[in-house]
């Protein structure tokens, strides 16, 4: 299987030493419908666009890492869901979006109307080296669906012997509430209608120097609103004008301000710079609400989460506090209640079963309908490790950590059954 060398490939453009160069730009991540069978002409336009987007954002000053293109839901396109259909949909979309200039293509959620899109995943992912896919576990809309939870489940089981290191898991993501036009993959989707572009930002540097050079709360937060609305205005300024060249709509930006693993390029380590101890210790939930509150305050125009990604093996930080056993699952899932996007690349023994996997995925389902925000689950058992043992990734977009503990149980009773159950959000 071929994901992790890829995956690395497409993203040599970054140097080693990220610490001297700006906020990154990690995606430029564009959405349409490319109807099945493929339309030449909207996809024609997508790579016209990209090859014209790029370089405007690089010669404003920042460094545009990947180039994607997501499809609204596959059930919307292919709606018998017949696993080699969509195998065939995304083989061939990959193929034709290689060549004009797109790094990768997300092909959306499976979806719960759609019971059998959710086993075509797997087999997406195995017969694919750069496309994306998602399952809808929860809406607030539609509630919770305990059969689409299971899916999800099922669908990591699955995925983990895919690849040694347990790497198809960077390819899928569970999803909680989340709306469609968010550029983080594996999330992304796109609502269908006229095309629209957004932009996903690494700038967890930002929150590194905004915090290190403040004296005070009130300065931190005036030093990170500072910061985000510098680069909003300089982005914005671009995005705005690509936009009117193309007669194209631009989403907004996702400023979650994804991490790098180094120690300077750490949410974790912007946590720990307000004066949490050590993630994972309490103040730790203190720390994760100002930082996404922050956010929260500054002005830009926005889209996703904008909130606080909290990737262990993304994360120089987060990955050694997980390494000394001092962050666990329940922390992280603690943090999303005030903050985030949810659960990001947690290493998980290989030996975790579908049933456990079922009754972690229901309470981030349960958490995203009840307090109203997206929440993601992508989560990475490891085939042959058990918790506690050290990882062995030899990735330079991770850091190696610790497996961390599952401590879940099968569900019983109700929650074992197939409804699916509405939770009104707190008011």
């Amino acid at each position: 299987m071929a994901h992790c060398a890829l995956f690395a490939l497409s993203r040599t453009s970054r140097s080693g030493d990220r610490t001297n160069t700006p906020m990154n730009i990690r995606s430029i991540t564009y959405f349409d419908d490319p109807n099945y069978p493929l339309a030449t002409q909207p996809l024609e336009r997508a790579g016209e666009f990209i090859q014209a987007a790029q370089p405007a954002f690089e010669e404003a000053g920042y460094e545009v890492q990947t180039t994607r293109f997501a499809t609204p839901p596959f059930p919307h396109l292919l709606p018998d869901c017949v696993a080699m259909t969509v195998v065939s949909f995304a083989q061939e979309l990959e193929a034709a979006l290689k060549p004009l200039g797109f790094s990768y293509a997300a092909i959306g959620p499976a979806l719960p109307d759609y019971p059998r899109s959710y086993t075509a995943i797997p087999k997406v992912i195995a017969h694919t080296e750069t496309v994306f896919a998602s399952g809808m576990m929860a809406s607030t809309q539609e509630g919770v669906s305990l059969p689409a939870v299971r899916a999800c489940a099922e669908i990591i089981h699955d995925l983990a012997p895919q690849d040694p290191n347990g790497f198809a898991n960077l390819y899928f993501s569970a999803l909680g509430n989340v709306p469609p036009e968010a550029p983080f993959f594996p999330a992304a989707y796109h609502a269908g209608g006229e095309a629209v572009f957004s932009l996903a930002i690494e700038g967890a540097d930002l929150a590194v120097e905004a915090f290190t050079d403040a004296e005070d709360l009130a300065s931190a937060r005036q030093n990170l609103i500072e910061r985000l609305e510098k680069h909003a205005k300089l982005l914005g300024d671009v995005a705005n004008k690509v936009a009117r060249d193309w007669n194209l709509r631009f989403g907004g930006i996702d400023y979650s301000l994804a991490p790098f693993p180094v120690e300077d390029l750490s949410l974790g380590t912007a946590l720990e710079r307000l004066g949490v101890p050590a993630v994972g210790k309490h103040a730790s939930l203190a720390g994760a609400a100002f930082l996404a509150e922050t956010i929260d305050r500054a002005h830009f125009p926005r889209t996703g989460f904008s909130g606080l990604m909290l990737p262990v093996l993304e994360d120089a930080t987060l990955a050694a506090r997980a390494a000394e056993e001092v962050l666990s699952i329940k922390d992280l899932l603690l943090y999303s209640a005030v903050c985030g996007t949810g659960l990001d690349t947690l290493p998980l023994p290989g030996d975790v079963t579908v049933e456990q996997l079922a009754a972690l995925l229901l309470d981030v389902a349960v958490l995203s309908t009840r307090l109203d925000k997206p929440l993601t689950a992508r989560l990475m058992p490891i085939p042959g490790k058990r918790a506690g043992q050290r990882t062995s990734f030899d990735f330079p977009f991770f850091a190696n950590s610790r497996v961390l503990a599952l401590e879940a149980a099968p569900v019983l009773g109700h929650f074992a059954g197939d409804e699916t159950f509405m939770l009104h959000p707190r008011g």
